[in-house]
């Protein structure tokens, strides 16, 4: 199994449990999310409540709630949805922290090809919510959502070469 590392912060953010598509150049990675109900199991095992003399209520569990299966696993933590400065200003500091961090090579083609990922995404910002990892940390990266056009499901945007893999 391989596990994705921030590489900022070292939080976990992905796994290749969720396949990933490259995008723009291969700077973002788009990843399906899927609403999931977690919690107890509601279980049939055949008898008749009524006739019992069971409750309405009866069968009906508060526990479960509908979760995002990718924030529920890497316990991502949203944040407020940033604005176009706010944003511009993250990816300006995002650059100068991430790249003494990538070989060479990388770091060519990251700067490269990160005002082109960043154009993508600022018109998609006010539909965009925004993720970092369990930690919390200031210099993270963030993990962004959104729903496609007429989407029920989440669709998570990942800086690719922010992440680091692990093989666990």
């Amino acid at each position: 199994m391989l596990v994705y590392q921030d590489l900022l912060s070292g939080d976990e953010l992905l796994s290749d449990s969720f396949p990933y598509k490259e995008i723009e150049n291969g700077m973002l990675w788009e990843v399906e999310g899927k609403w999931v109900v977690k919690g107890a199991v509601d279980v049939d095992i055949g008898a008749n409540p009524s006739a019992e003399g069971g409750g309405e209520d009866e069968g009906v569990d508060d526990s479960a709630i509908k979760v995002v299966d990718i924030v529920d696993t890497f316990r991502l933590q949203e944040q407020p949805p940033f604005d176009k400065k706010q944003f511009v200003t993250f990816i300006k500091r995002y650059i100068k922290l991430l790249t003494p961090k990538l070989d060479e090579g990388k770091q060519e083609l990251f700067k490269k090809h990160i005002e082109g990922a960043t154009k993508f995404l600022l018109p998609k910002l006010k539909d965009l919510q925004f993720f970092v990892g369990e930690g919390m940390h200031d210099d993270a990266s963030v993990v962004l959502a959104y729903y496609k056009d007429g989407a029920v499901d989440p669709t998570f945007l990942y800086f690719a070469y922010g992440l680091k893999e692990i093989k666990c």
